[in-house]
């Protein structure tokens, strides 16, 4: 498997960390790779880091983007 370059990565979401991890499996299991940046500081110091971030690559962007809005538009409904 190609490792992933995420030396130029895009944030697609941001949020409290129980919910970038649900957004994390959710584009996983969609096969879109991402990582979550500030996540160990979000869970050992939510005071200090309230928000994470999810970040894909640019090649990724529009599916996540896409696949989010979608998830969103359920959830509201």
């Amino acid at each position: 498997m190609k490792e992933e370059d995420f030396s130029k990565s895009i944030e697609v979401f941001s949020g409290s960390p129980w919910e970038a991890e649900i957004i994390k499996g959710l584009l996983e299991s969609n096969n879109i790779l991402c990582v979550i940046k500030d996540g160990i500081m979000g869970t050992l110091a939510p005071y200090i880091a309230p928000s994470v971030s999810i970040l894909v690559t640019e090649e990724q962007y529009e599916a996540a983007t896409e696949l989010i809005r979608s998830r969103a538009e359920k959830d509201s409904d």
